[in-house]
Order: structure tokens, then C-alpha cells, then sequence
């Protein structure tokens, strides 16, 4: 699962640029559902990293409970963090 077929499944379109500011919270509520449900770690990881970038993002320790992946989770948003608000990934 990658960033594309995310922003494609949630949004309808892969370009973040497009969607509609009111299509945010509906599309978040759904990211957050499946995010409980998914069970394989990739994809988990995956949905999480959208959900932060649209500040939307649950606490790590109830999304993750493996520490490598908590580990990984926050190396992302330190990168995402010194990309700065107009570079994050």
C-alpha cells in the first residue's frame, strides 16, 4: 500500500491539491477505522503516516505495539518536522 493508492482510496484523487477541504474529515474518520482494523504492519504504518500528515494521526502507543514500530513512526515525524510545513512529506 503506498501513498498514491491511499490518497486515491480515500480522496478520489491522488493529488492533495485537489481535494476538497470539507472531504477531510470524512475521509480521516474512515482512515481512522480501518487503521484499527488493519492487522498487517506495513499498512498500519502507512495509514498512520497519512493520518499524521493530516493532523489526524492517533497517539503511537495505541496504534502501535511493537517499539520498532513506535521507533519508525517517530523518525517520520521528526523527518516530517524538518521538511517544514510547505516540504513534509
Amino acid at each position: 500500500m503506498d501513498m498514491e493508492h491511499l490518497l486515491q482510496r480515500y480522496f478520489g484523487t491522488t493529488d492533495l491539491n485537489q481535494v476538497q477541504v470539507d472531504a477531510i474529515p470524512a475521509a480521516t474518520d474512515r482512515m481512522q477505522v480501518d487503521l484499527g482494523l488493519e492487522k498487517d504492519r506495513g499498512k498500519r504504518f502507512a495509514l498512520w503516516s497519512l493520518l499524521f500528515m493530516l493532523d489526524a494521526a492517533p497517539a503511537l502507543d495505541t496504534v502501535f505495539d511493537d517499539e520498532a514500530d513506535r521507533e519508525a513512526a517517530r523518525n517520520f515525524m521528526d523527518l516530517a518536522a524538518m521538511a517544514g510545513p510547505d516540504e513534509a512529506p
